[in-house]
C-alpha cells in the first residue's frame, strides 16, 4: 500500500504546487492522477518516486517511510513521456541496463530481458536499435525496461502523449493488460479523461496542487463532488443550466425564467434545505427524455444545430444563455417529420425531461448538493 500524508510542495514562497495531498493506494491497483496542466499531479508523481523532496508531509510504501530515501532504493519502474532509450545500445541492452547496474551477469539479464519483451510482444526486435522502432515499439521497450526490475510500484508520466490516436488505444490496452498480468501497483499522470477512464481502477482529480475528488471512474462520472470535476469529466462535457431551488404547494421545483420542473421524490431529501438557493442543474446530454412538443416539467431548448454522428444524433442549443447538447441514440426515427424538420432548418424546440440521474450544485461554492445520491 501506498500512503501519502499531507503532502506540500512549494517552489519558491508564492508557488505552490501541492497542497496538503492525501493518497492510499491498495496494492495491485491501477491509479490515475487526472487534471489539466499545472494543476500538480507531475509533482505528485515525482514526490512519490523520490526525484523530488515534499516541502512537508510524508510518504509511505505500506510501513516504511520512503519520504527521504534516494529512486533506487524505492524499487520503483518509471515509463515517461519520451522513452529516453540509449540509442547506441540493443533493445536487449537497453531492457537489461537496470539489471547491469546491480551487477548481473550478461547471460542472466538478457535472459530476464527476453522473458519480458515476450510478455510485451517485442521479442522480434531485441538486435534492433531504438533508432529502428516506431514509437509504439519504443514505448513498449521503455516498459520493459522499468518492468525487468520486477518493481513493486509502476508510475507512468503521460507515456502516450506522443503516441498518434489509433497507437493510444493499442498501448493503453497493453500496458492495462500488463499490470493485470504482473499485478504491479501502477500511478498514471495524465491529462486525458478518457484515457484515465478506460485504465484506472480509481481516479484523483487534481486542481491547483488540491485533490478534488477520487473516487472510481463511473462515480466522478455520474455523481461529481463540485463544478470543476463536472466541467472536467465527460465527453462531450456535462450540460449546466442556471435555476433556483423553489417550494409550492408542499412540493419542491427548480425554476428559471424559461422552466418550472418538479423535483422528483428521490431527490427531496439532498434539496429540501436549500429553498431559495440559486444552483446549477448538472445533466449529461444522453441522461434527458426528449420530447418534440412541450410536456410538464420538461425544459425547452432552442436548437441551433443537428449533427448526424452517425451512432448518435448531436443536438446543440440553448435554454435562456445555457448552452446544452443533447445526444439521441442511432435508433431514434431519423425520418419522422419531426427530426426532418430539425435536420433541414437547423432550428427549432424540442423538450427535455430530467430522469434521475442528474446533479445539482449550489452555484457559489460549486459543491454538488445531491453528492450522496
Amino acid at each position: 500500500m501506498i500512503r501519502v500524508e499531507k503532502i506540500r510542495k512549494e517552489f519558491g514562497k508564492n508557488a505552490v504546487a501541492l497542497d496538503d495531498i492525501n493518497l492510499q493506494i491498495e496494492d495491485s491497483t491501477f491509479i490515475a492522477l487526472l487534471g489539466p496542466s499545472g494543476c500538480g499531479k507531475s509533482t505528485t508523481l515525482n514526490c512519490i518516486a523520490g526525484l523530488l523532496e515534499p516541502t512537508s508531509g510524508r510518504i509511505y510504501f505500506d510501513d516504511k517511510d520512503v519520504t527521504d530515501l534516494p529512486p533506487k532504493d524505492r524499487n520503483i519502474g518509471m515509463v515517461f513521456q519520451s522513452y529516453a532509450l540509449y540509442p547506441h545500445m540493443k533493445v536487449i541492452d537497453n531492457i537489461a541496463f537496470s539489471l547491469k547496474q546491480r551487477g548481473m551477469k550478461k547471460e542472466e539479464r538478457h535472459q530476464k530481458a527476453r522473458e519480458i519483451a515476450k510478455m510485451l510482444r517485442i521479442e522480434q526486435y531485441l538486435d534492433r536499435k531504438p533508432s529502428e522502432l516506431s514509437g509504439g515499439q519504443q514505448q513498449r521497450v521503455s516498459m520493459a525496461r522499468a518492468l525487468v526490475k520486477n518493481p513493486k510500484i509502476l508510475l507512468l508520466d503521460e507515456p502516450m502523449s506522443n503516441l498518434d490516436a489509433r497507437l493510444k488505444i493499442e498501448i493503453r490496452d497493453e500496458i492495462r493488460r500488463i499490470q493485470r498480468k504482473t499485478k504491479v501497483t501502477a500511478i498514471l499522470v495524465t491529462h486525458d479523461q478518457e484515457e484515465a477512464m478506460s485504465m484506472a481502477d480509481k481516479i484523483a482529480i487534481l486542481d491547483k496542487g488540491k485533490i478534488q475528488q477520487f473516487d472510481e471512474p463511473q462515480v466522478l462520472y455520474n455523481h461529481p463532488r463540485n463544478l470543476f470535476v463536472a466541467h472536467f469529466m465527460g465527453n462531450p462535457p456535462m450540460n449546466f443550466i442556471d435555476a433556483t431551488v423553489e417550494e409550492k404547494n408542499g412540493k419542491l421545483y427548480l425554476s428559471s425564467p424559461h422552466f418550472h420542473v418538479l423535483i422528483r421524490e428521490n431527490m427531496r431529501k439532498f434539496l429540501k434545505d436549500s429553498v431559495n438557493r440559486k444552483v446549477v442543474l448538472g445533466v449529461r446530454s444522453h441522461q434527458v427524455d426528449v420530447s418534440f412538443g412541450a410536456k410538464e416539467s420538461y425544459i425547452p431548448v432552442e436548437v441551433c444545430m443537428v449533427e448526424n454522428l452517425g451512432k448518435e444524433i448531436m443536438i446543440s442549443g440553448y435554454v435562456g444563455e445555457s448552452f446544452v447538447r443533447i445526444t439521441l441514440p442511432e435508433k431514434i426515427d431519423t425520418e419522422s417529420v419531426a427530426m426532418q424538420q430539425l435536420f433541414k432548418q437547423q432550428e427549432g424546440t424540442i423538450y427535455i425531461g430530467l430522469n434521475s440521474a442528474y446533479n445539482v450544485f449550489d452555484k457559489e461554492s460549486g459543491l454538488n448538493l445531491t453528492y450522496a445520491v
